[in-house]
């Protein structure tokens, strides 16, 4: 069922030199890959501020090494904030980031279902401003001096509701107006925003944190509601509203649909084309039917331990860069907050790398095992000598950094729309919404789990956590195995 638009923009209404004949579809694609990638930017950004705030909400610092801290911050920021500076302190923080993850890898496949039957722009709108003011009320826990971690609880639980809501619209609307060709090396470009996000979002909330821990969440969060606002006037949903023809396969959102609908594939082959065209291929697969698309269940499996490892250095990376003195100095909040983000550069360049490399080589499993295998030796390097030197530690973070997201950003993205658009057996092309869901949410799963229990195992030493994630790194790769072998027997065969 193809996603409904409602309203035309209000920007376009008001400014017909916007629409066609006065403005391309070039322009409009460029348009849409530009306000979707700012808006699901927002959302990493307003994910950002509690990894940010970790150091200053849990448990103290307890160290005789020199300390690196601005003048201007007082000193009782390193007394914690109760109920997260105690001896349980980490387990709490890791609950925190489970009770968010959860409900948005739950959200995740409602959300896709719910866009499919209202106007997308709308519905993106609405979970921009639901995360903009969630993520202000949890700040308001500042001022208001609440220290009852069911609040902050609740807060989360319902802020990853409306954060789940952000990638199904965004990779619907941008499926609306893109075609297939370079997909791996578009996507990776595209899917930077994740990490462009999560840079914005530890530089701003870093950069207020000194005026109080509040703030961290009160900006990022009045940030996303300004680009919700900039999405709810300038975002078209589909080329046809300006009277486009279809650029590219449309993608469904939801598993189920109303009834057979004929698609166009201008970029596609001619025997694709004819199957794709054909009543059976038309609809929608279930559930189950799609899990036994070849190569869904062992990248979905892959994902699960990539995201497991992507997110706990999302969520806990500046928190161990304040605990682990650098060249035997301790450093500050704010300087953590700030060089975690070295991690987020090396993940832009790495998915964009990994992209690359997947269209050149034309196989997505040997692109991503070899990132994921690679970055076992990395992680081990960063944990052993990252603390020598400054350089040694923004040197081997931004190559954890660039092998660790290139997979991540590959399935996501790219190998999600390969699976969800072949053709199967029956001529069956249309299963890329239960694709993504299925992959997505597999490794969303994976996405709660890594925090929590990096919250638990931290409490043992960082050299638990780390082998926790190079042993899921392994995994992930164990999992590609088998669609290795298949991609090299097609190269080999001259396939």
């Amino acid at each position: 069922m193809q996603s409904k638009s409602l309203s035309l923009a209000p920007a376009l209404t008001l400014f017909p030199g916007l629409k066609p004949p006065h403005k391309t579809l070039l322009f409009h694609q460029i348009c849409v890959l530009v306000i979707t990638f700012l808006a699901y930017a927002s959302f990493h950004a307003s994910r950002k501020p509690p990894s940010i705030v970790k150091s200053v909400l849990g448990p103290t610092v307890a160290s005789n090494l020199t300390q690196l801290q601005a003048p201007n911050l007082s000193s009782s920021i390193d007394s914690g904030w109760p109920p997260f500076n105690g001896t349980r302190g980490t387990h709490h923080l890791g609950e925190l980031d489970l009770a968010f993850l959860t409900s948005y890898s739950i959200g995740m496949y409602l959300a896709g279902h719910v866009g499919d039957r209202i106007d997308l722009r709308m519905f993106l709108v609405f979970g921009m401003m639901g995360s903009g003011l969630t993520t202000i009320l949890f700040g308001l826990g500042y001022w208001l001096d609440v220290h009852v971690l069911g609040y902050f609880v609740g807060v989360q639980i319902v802020c990853g509701v409306f954060q789940s809501i952000g990638w199904p619209c965004v990779v619907a609307v941008v499926g609306n107006w893109l075609g297939e060709s370079k997909r791996g090396l578009i996507m990776g470009i595209w899917n930077s925003h994740t990490s462009v996000g999560n840079i914005i979002g530890s530089v701003v909330a870093s950069g207020v944190l000194e005026f109080g821990w509040g703030w961290s969440f009160v900006v990022p969060g009045l940030l996303i509601i300004v680009v919700g606002v900039l999405v709810f006037l300038f975002l078209v949903v589909n080329p046809e509203d300006l009277g486009f023809v279809h650029p590219g396969m449309e993608i469904e959102m939801g598993v189920e649909t109303d009834g057979v609908e004929n698609l166009q594939k201008v970029e596609s082959e001619e025997a694709r084309l004819i199957e794709a065209n054909s009543p059976d291929s038309s609809s929608a697969i279930g559930f189950l039917e799609a899990w036994k698309i070849p190569g869904v269940a062992p990248f979905a499996f892959c994902l699960f331990f990539s995201k497991l490892v992507a997110y706990t250095f999302l969520y806990w990376l500046p928190f161990y860069i304040r605990h682990t003195a650098v060249a035997g100095v301790q450093l500050s909040h704010k300087t953590a907050g700030l060089l975690s983000t070295i991690f987020d550069i090396g993940g832009v360049l790495g998915g964009i790398t990994a992209g690359f490399i997947s269209d050149m080589i034309e196989a997505r499993a040997i692109t991503s095992i070899l990132f994921l295998f690679l970055s076992i030796p990395a992680l081990i390097l960063y944990r052993a000598f990252g603390s020598i030197s400054m350089l040694a530690n923004i040197a081997l973070m931004f190559l954890s950094g660039f092998l660790v997201n290139g997979p991540y950003s590959l399935i996501t993205t790219a190998v999600a729309a390969d699976l969800g658009t072949q053709n199967l057996d029956g001529g069956n092309s249309r299963a890329l919404a239960t694709v993504t869901a299925i992959i997505d949410g597999t490794g969303s799963v994976g996405a709660a789990l890594g925090p929590l229990l990096a919250g638990y195992i931290s409490t043992r030493g960082w050299n638990s956590v780390f082998f926790m994630l190079i042993l899921s790194i392994f995994f992930a790769g164990l999992f590609l195995i088998r669609v290795v072998r298949t991609e090299i027997r097609e190269k080999l065969s001259g396939k």
